[in-house]
């Protein structure tokens, strides 16, 4: 559905991405995480059309970004990190303009418009101006938005930074009830948390190039199924171990202060690059 191929993009002297290679399968949701710098904005720049690559390919259902650019544009939703809907539009305002765009007839617009408000749990507001919505509100209203015109891929681009856990939350729920669609997602994501909940696959991205590709449940026990956390001379080490009994040992054992819990992704993550993910 999604494949990438020897993909590199350079900006003068810096190298953003380095000859990196993925392929994304239908109805997969693969988290893609990084540092910041690391090259995540980059890659769904050029795979949503927006910046050329130096070298290599991007295909979205079979058709080539930079050769099929409209077909591939018409393959992926998009909901960028900042709110960009017209807040002195109604909701199904901003989602007519969008099913105009792909040109979409007024009786499909006002279809898809109560069923999509409906999926996301907004139909009752239909006629609110979106500068009256909450930050919850406009992410699903981007969401929906993102979904108007069928699209095989959605792409996902810190959907729900700046959101509290509760409505962060209700946003992990609809995305899994997207999932059930056989939507393609590919999902950047600054909150570890949300990659270990939604994700199939995990990318790492460092420094422009993938270092690993896994399922997080494969990640997280290389490292193990416990995690000590240590305060020796105000900096902090983490100790891993498979048993809970042996964390408690090790615990037991040592005066320093101690933390313990479960072992999760960014563990995987500083373990294989040294660095975390923010």
């Amino acid at each position: 559905m999604i494949q990438i191929e020897h993909l590199s993009k350079n900006f003068k002297s810096l190298q953003a991405l380095k000859d990196i290679s993925l392929k994304i399968s239908k109805g997969e949701l693969l988290a893609y995480l990084g540092p910041n710098g690391a090259g995540k904005t980059t890659t769904i720049r050029i795979l949503t059309g927006l910046t050329r690559p130096s070298s290599g390919t991007a295909r979205l259902n079979g058709y080539d970004i930079q050769k099929d650019v409209l077909m591939a544009k018409k393959q992926y939703g998009f909901v960028p990190q900042a709110v960009n809907l017209d807040q002195e539009l109604t909701i199904s305002e901003n989602l007519y303009i969008h099913g105009q765009l792909f040109a979409m007839t007024s009786t499909e617009i006002r279809h898809k418009t109560e069923e999509l408000l409906t999926y996301v749990e907004l139909l009752d507001r239909k006629k609110t101006l979106v500068k009256k919505l909450s930050g919850g509100m406009k992410r699903r209203v981007m969401i929906a938005r993102a979904l108007m015109h069928n699209p095989a891929i959605l792409f996902l681009d810190e959907p729900t930074v700046g959101l509290d856990a509760k409505i962060r939350r209700r946003i992990w729920a609809l995305i899994k009830k997207i999932q059930h669609r056989k939507t393609t997602i590919f999902l950047t994501t600054h909150y570890i948390e949300e990659a270990e909940f939604l994700a199939q696959r995990v990318a790492f991205l460092d420094e422009g190039q993938i270092i690993t590709v896994d399922t997080p449940q494969h990640l997280i026990a290389k490292q193990g199924k416990w995690a000590i956390d240590r305060i020796v001379n105000d900096q902090m080490e983490t100790f891993y171990f498979q048993s809970r009994e042996s964390a408690n040992q090790y615990n037991n054992e040592n005066d320093a202060q101690c933390t313990l819990r479960r072992v999760n992704l960014e563990d995987s993550f500083l373990a294989i690059t040294g660095k975390k993910v923010r």
